[in-house]
């Protein structure tokens, strides 16, 4: 059974979601604020976060950038007040995989939870021992380790199944409707920035300009391309 955290200091929205989402095969364990957030991560599996913005005294979008550098579970963002484009992307931009806005519907959120999560390619590459070297980077696909000098440059899930893509197809034009199959990004149309915020993620980590990318090129109105000649250095066998 998957388990569910819902980070909420409104008691009262808390229970509506943890009764909600435990009557559909949902484990689900509520918090106030980030207090206890660390002892339960470290004591019990978390498939999902659900982390309101607005806890009282903290800043929700906090706990999704400490989450995000730390740990691979997807984040589903929820916000009353806190309605701006700015928001959502910066949210995006730190890790979260969805943003929904209150007020809204049990069967929505219930649906963008199933969504959330479905099996990604990132677990699916345990068994793939593939490295990849680009430019002086290697990327390890096993251990999701990527590599610049000696020097580790930490990627959310969604960041490294969008490298993982871009590496597997070097120098080709893929389309955003490939990219978002490939990273599994939620593409729901009013997400559909998602590929592009993600974009940005990787140019800030990989480019050393990323106002000017030779690395990651957007291709207008056609996608993305990868410029860059791409070794393997291992395939697993079969």
């Amino acid at each position: 059974m998957k388990h569910v955290l819902v980070i909420d200091d409104d008691i009262a929205i808390r229970s509506l979601l943890m009764d909600y989402l435990s009557q559909h095969a949902l484990r689900v364990t509520g918090l106030s604020g980030s207090q206890d957030l660390q002892r339960v991560l470290s004591t019990d599996e978390v498939d999902l976060l659900i982390v309101d913005l607005n806890l009282g005294a903290e800043d929700g979008l906090d706990i999704v950038r400490k989450l995000s550098s730390t740990s691979d579970c997807p984040i589903i963002i929820i916000s009353g007040d806190r309605l701006e484009e700015a928001d959502k992307v910066v949210g995006l931009e730190l890790g979260a995989v969805d943003y929904i806005t209150k007020p809204f519907g049990t069967r929505e959120l219930l649906a963008r939870v199933r969504s959330s999560l479905r099996e990604r390619p990132v677990v699916r590459s345990k068994k793939d021992r593939t490295i990849y070297e680009f430019n002086g980077w290697q990327l390890n696909i096993k251990l999701r380790r990527l590599v610049h000098e000696g020097e580790e440059v930490k990627l959310t899930a969604g960041e490294f199944n969008l490298l993982t893509a871009f590496l597997r197809s070097p120098r080709q034009i893929l389309s955003r409707e490939q990219l978002l199959s490939a990273s599994r990004v939620h593409n729901e149309e009013v997400f559909d920035r998602s590929i592009d915020v993600l974009i940005l993620r990787l140019r800030r980590k990989l480019e050393v300009d990323p106002s000017k990318p030779g690395l990651i090129k957007t291709e207008r109105g056609a996608g993305y391309l990868f410029d860059a000649e791409v070794k393997t250095i291992h395939r697993a066998k079969g």
